[in-house]
């Protein structure tokens, strides 16, 4: 059996790699060896029959001299993201120092078999970016199309976290370090769930947990997320002088839009033709809640509410089109909604969507509008017990902002609640925190493999970010 094949095969082997597994090696601007390919699993996985689909996988290689042999897969977010569309970050990342980072686009994302919905939303017509993003006759349109290439039962977290364990063996790591965030979390706790011996450390940030039923929890967490900003303006004298009575125009606003939706003239994506678009209360809550994700745009909600109070909505409008036309590009709607629609919304009930939406800004519309998609959507099989907490002894750190409009620090203390080797952290930010502080706590967890005895003093002198003062009118100088 001495043939060029076997031997090609025996030192295939011994590198970790497996038939199925074809990378190809490069150098990338820092003189690193990025390794690309892709990963080839069945579809269904335990009919083992059928459909072959191919993973994309990168290995951004170690470039420190003192290379360790626990590499950090990196988990997105979502549903529908795709962890390969952070290479170009992560190669500057100073994780790689020491460690390989290993990303693995999920099946039915990036360049895994996508499963991407036709959305109505295009430049020529900018009012489709202000429409609800789920529409039952807009996924049952995109139905027949994707199962042609596609089983949309077969695309759920538990056979995805165990293509990924696959990748992993393939590739010869013994233990890896898990590291995600939103999505990206509920990955790692069903991957640990599952295959809790691969698992070395993981770090979860914006923890979204099983309790955490994608989209029930949307209004509740938006809300959250908006009271932390009153609160913040409203326990400081400058900053209740700057935006005064803010929670109270924030009602008029909604009550007027209740009334007639806004009619905005905003800048098309050309930078020069104005385009006149109809604003009504459902966009302007959802745009309002995606703005409040992350810290640059989240910093900027009171002055834009201020804006929208004086009847100038242009400011509030471009920003939703933006982030609008990012989302419609960035997810695998149709992985999404396998995923959510397996998962999460069939343990979803009447009374939960009625007492987890009363009294928020967002109302119940993204939950019923989600439901109804599911309801037309192959459902998949997420075993009987998918719901029961996790429950593992690996080493966890868990990071949670005081401003998350998505996942805020009640989901990460429900995840730390059944992780008794875990280490629950609360600090200033939104949806995905980080910094210099954050960076040397999980530098400290990544160099002990453990969450115990990790120094987290710098935690009491982290802040947020200032808020956006709106720029007052110069005044007119008085003539003598």
């Amino acid at each position: 059996m001495h043939t060029l094949a076997a031997i090609l095969l025996a030192a295939t082997s011994l590198l970790g790699q497996s038939p199925n597994l074809h990378l190809t090696e490069r150098t990338d601007s820092r003189g690193g060896k990025v390794r690309e390919g892709w990963f080839e699993v069945w579809e269904n996985r335990a009919t083992k029959q059928g459909r072959r689909i191919k993973l994309h996988v990168v290995v951004l290689v170690a470039i420190g001299k003192d290379r360790r042999p626990d590499p950090v897969f990196w988990l997105a977010g979502g549903p529908g993201g795709a962890a390969t569309s952070s290479a170009g970050g992560l190669a500057r990342a100073w994780i790689r120092g020491q460690h390989d980072i290993v990303l693995v686009d999920q099946r039915g994302t990036g360049k895994s078999n996508p499963l991407f919905v036709r959305l109505p939303g295009r430049d020529g017509d900018l009012q489709s970016y202000f429409e609800p993003l789920f529409r039952v006759d807009v996924f049952r349109k995109s139905l027949p199309e994707l199962s042609k290439h596609a089983d949309l039962t077969q695309y759920t977290t538990p056979i995805a976290a165990d293509d990924l364990d696959d990748v992993r063996a393939a590739l010869g790591y013994d233990k890896i370090n898990l590291m995600g965030g939103s999505y990206g979390t509920r990955m790692a706790l069903v991957y640990m769930r599952r295959h809790e011996n691969s698992v070395r450390t993981a770090i979860l940030n914006g923890v979204a947990p099983i309790s955490f039923k994608n989209p029930l929890f949307h209004a509740w967490a938006a809300q959250h997320g908006l009271d932390a900003i009153f609160a913040e303006i409203e326990n400081d004298p400058k900053k209740r002088a700057a935006f005064p009575d803010l929670r109270a125009k924030f009602a008029t606003i909604l009550a007027r839009l209740d009334e007639k939706p806004a009619k905005v003239k905003i800048t098309a994506p050309d930078g020069h033709t104005e385009v006149e678009v109809t604003l009504d209360r459902n966009a302007f809550c959802e745009a309002l809640r995606v703005m409040m994700y992350f810290m640059p745009t989240n910093r900027l909600v009171p002055a834009m509410l201020l804006r929208a109070y004086a009847g100038d909505y242009r400011p509030f409008a471009e920003h939703a089109l933006r982030s609008n036309s990012r989302l419609r590009n960035m997810l695998a709607l149709g992985m999404l909604m396998s995923v959510v629609g397996t998962e999460d919304i069939p343990r979803i009930t009447e009374a939960e969507i009625v007492k987890d939406t009363a009294g928020t800004f967002l109302g119940d519309a993204r939950v019923r509008q989600q439901m109804a998609v599911a309801a037309i959507w192959p459902r998949g099989d997420a075993g009987a017990h998918y719901g029961d907490p996790v429950s593992v002894n690996t080493p966890t750190l868990l990071l949670s902002g005081t401003h998350d409009p998505v996942t805020p620090p009640r989901f990460g203390a429900e995840a730390a609640k059944t992780l008794p080797n875990s280490l629950h952290l609360v600090v200033p930010g939104a949806h995905g925190v980080g910094g210099a502080c954050i960076a040397s706590i999980i530098r400290q967890v990544l160099d002990k493999g453990s969450v115990a005895d990790i120094d987290t003093s710098c935690v009491a002198n982290m802040r947020l970010p200032p808020l956006r003062v709106p720029k007052q009118p110069a005044k007119k100088r008085r003539r003598l």
